[in-house]
């Protein structure tokens, strides 16, 4: 019989009121387990909601109670002693206070989320741990805000609009962690939520308030393709640019002659809502309504798919792609294309612009705002913030839909670059990408991530044409040109070798260097250098198609996970093996550090561990027995989900150079900790199998068996022959 899981919030007939006004009708929400979003119009009793489970105001009739312990009567102290985290619209934190200090005040000894994890998660956090609250941008104070309720590892977070007014970077990143804390299981979370993506996204049920009552709870995914049903419960969804007539001969003629057909020429149109309604509102009076209305002259529609710009296959060899914001960086990106054209490029322009002003790309704006999921309503809201988060996904998609680009170059400031980003980074390795960017010069790895764009920083600020700017763009024009030009070179024969992954530390560098000469001569061998962005770009690109194989040797980037090293994997690591179901050669590479910088910056709570200097900036702690257990059993979860034969080696002899008899990590008490782990995890079978080796990692006979099984999965390319 199935185990009844108790809620982690159950919320029944829930009634609260401001005054004579009925804020909460009967309210009844459950959260089972994992996320759940609520989403509504304004007004609808969403923040209400949360105050009334924090005890933030007085509850008229009903229930709410945390895993079967009712809140009722509670102060929002006892509230959040009992483990509900809570982040409020608006953020609310003390302008006088630094980062650090905001982190201390709530951090607790023990739990999985630590102010180290905290500064791992937003990194941006870790640059800015002296700044005051006051001194933070939005995006800034809203990571602050939710790490301050993470650190006091709640079995429940309650947040409030966690993305209201956020740039596209920083929503993708509070989106990213709100699926890993599903995911993890650890937090349950109940978030509220406007924009209807992210809602969708992190949940796979989504409930929808309606005058101060849940209306209904529904598929995620159901909600998110349905735009009828957005307009109806939201609010959002279609409008009068968003319509689609049929645009054969036939239907336009039909259109045209049907009853009550909408004329040529100039057309009004009207917006029942002028101001934004609340459930207190009374019905709009007609000559506002009238007087509100807007007159528009629209051309005779094509609507084919194959008369819309930015679905056409791009020309010849592919064209250069030149993207940005049209109505605030003109100027500046004509320059870029003028260069490019002028070396004998086919060149596009791709206007990203959400201000609605005209303009002259060859791929304008609403072509782009189309591929949005929600059309170009998603993209054109009238709200800066969510615009520009709009157009940022359709241009994502946009990019998806290209085959032929030759390559792409953008110019802007911090939030033209995260604009971009995303779709440079969809793009195959190869595709030349390059990003003229006022913050090329700091941490890039959000914009960058396991792609290989080029971010070329442009020292004075990208407004305007000067001695400056015309010296940076210039020169990225030519370099992007020259990139371009260089790909259509004739390639040796010897670039069509099968390529393999592989990775490597350099305490598993004689181990890789012996298994790449064996195998150099039949295949490409690539190898990835394991600093947690190493091991991503490698799964990029199996997950790209572009690699026959993975020989995952060093696997260190998952210590650093764990442990808040800087050199982290995130979790999906080991992701695109379980994704393509073939073979996959592992083994213990490196499991036995933790990567920091300078020796300063070891936590203090690690300053009594096993530390060695491994250069000025790197400082490496030895893995304990219970970390590798942790990480046994992690490791053993993701082999077990692969579904093509694994091989993953376990070397008795010491998993680094500096794991062996006499080395500054020799334990052979925490590595048998993480085989045994590792064996009591993994559900061995003939396909899937631990093999136990009696070698260090970097000795010839571990490399030689590694080589061997290698060639058991995969055989030696067949050679071209001269005249084939």
């Amino acid at each position: 019989m199935a185990e009844h899981r108790i809620p982690a919030l159950e919320i029944t007939d829930l009634n609260v009121y401001y005054g004579q006004s009925h804020a909460l009708q009967g309210v009844d929400l459950q959260l089972g387990q994992g996320v759940l979003s609520v989403v509504g119009r304004n007004g609808m009793g969403k923040t209400t909601l949360c105050k009334a489970i924090m005890g933030l105001v007085p509850v008229a009739s009903g229930t709410i109670s945390l895993a079967g312990r009712s809140l009722g009567g509670l102060g929002p102290a006892e509230i959040a002693r009992l483990g509900v985290g809570y982040v409020p619209q608006g953020r609310r934190l003390w302008p006088s206070l630094t980062v650090d200090e905001h982190l201390k005040l709530v951090a607790r000894r023990d739990g999985a989320w630590t102010i180290d994890r905290i500064y791992s998660t937003f990194p941006r956090l870790a640059e800015r741990r002296d700044n005051g609250g006051g001194q933070l941008s939005g995006g800034e104070q809203q990571m602050l805000a939710i790490s301050r309720a993470l650190l006091l590892n709640p079995s429940l977070l309650v947040m409030d609009e966690p993305t209201e007014g956020l740039a596209p970077v920083i929503v993708q990143q509070v989106e990213d962690m709100l699926v890993r804390l599903g995911r993890e299981g650890d937090i349950d979370v109940l978030v509220i939520e406007q924009n209807i993506g992210v809602a969708c996204a992190i949940s796979e049920q989504v409930a929808i308030m309606v005058n101060g009552r849940v209306n209904r709870i529904m598929n995620a995914d159901v909600l998110a393709a349905d735009r009828d049903l957005q307009q109806a419960l939201l609010g959002v969804g279609r409008h009068a640019h968003d319509e689609v007539p049929d645009s054969t001969p036939a239907g336009r003629a039909n259109a045209a002659s049907a009853p009550g057909a909408r004329p040529a020429g100039p057309t009004r149109i009207y917006n029942s809502n002028p101001v934004l309604p609340t459930r207190w509102s009374q019905p709009t009076p007609v000559r506002v309504i009238e007087g509100s209305a807007r007159t528009v002259t629209e051309p005779d529609r094509k609507t084919s798919l194959d008369t819309v710009p930015g679905i056409r296959r791009l020309p010849g060899d592919g064209a250069v792609l030149v993207v940005g914001t049209l109505d605030t960086k003109g100027p500046e990106l004509r320059f870029v294309r003028d260069l490019i054209k002028a070396q004998g490029l086919s060149v596009r322009m791709v206007d990203l612009s959400t201000s609605g002003k005209p303009s002259g790309a060859e791929v304008p704006p609403h072509a782009v705002a189309a591929f949005h999921p929600r059309g170009t309503a998603g993209v054109f809201t009238g709200d800066r913030g969510s615009a520009v988060a709009g157009m940022t996904t359709a241009f994502e998609r946009w990019m998806a839909q290209q085959q032929n680009v030759g390559g792409v170059i953008a110019a802007g400031g911090s939030g033209g670059t995260a604009l971009v980003a995303p779709a440079m980074r969809a793009l195959p390795v190869g595709i030349p990408k390059l990003i003229v960017s006022t913050v090329a010069s700091g941490n890039v790895g959000q914009y960058v991530g396991p792609s290989d764009i080029l971010m070329l920083h442009s020292v004075a600020d990208v407004q305007g044409l000067n001695s400056i700017t015309r010296e940076v763009l210039a020169n990225g024009a030519n370099a992007l040109a020259g990139m371009v030009l260089g790909r259509r070179q004739p390639r040796p024969e010897s670039e069509h070798k099968p390529a393999i992954g592989i990775t490597m530390f350099g305490v598993t560098t004689p181990c890789v260097q012996q298994v790449t000469k064996q195998l150099d001569s039949e295949f490409d061998c690539l190898v990835f250098h394991a600093t947690g962005t190493g091991g991503r770009a490698m799964e990029k690109l199996m997950d790209s198609g572009m690699l026959a194989a993975i020989v995952d040797l060093t696997t260190t980037e998952i210590c650093d996970m764990f442990a808040g090293g800087v050199f982290a994997a995130d979790d999906d690591r080991f992701g695109a093996s379980i994704r393509a179901g073939r073979p996959y050669i592992g083994a213990c590479g490196a499991l036995d550090m933790v990567n920091f910088n300078a020796p300063e910056t070891v936590p203090e709570r690690y300053r009594g561990r096993t530390l060695y200097e491994h250069n000025p900036q790197i400082t490496l702690m030895r893995t304990t027995p219970e970390e590798n257990r942790e990480m046994g059993r992690w490791i053993g979860e993701r082999l077990n989900r692969m579904t093509g034969p694994v091989r993953f080696f376990l070397p008795e002899g010491g998993v680094s150079l500096l794991d062996q008899p006499d080395g500054a990590f020799w334990d052979p008490d925490a590595d048998q900790a993480l085989f045994k782990t590792l064996e009591e995890t993994v559900l061995q079978s003939s396909d899937r199998q631990l093999i136990r080796v009696p070698h260090n990692i970097n000795d010839p006979e571990f490399a030689d068996l590694v080589v061997q099984t290698f060639r058991g999965f995969f055989s030696a390319p067949r050679r071209r022959i001269s005249g084939e």
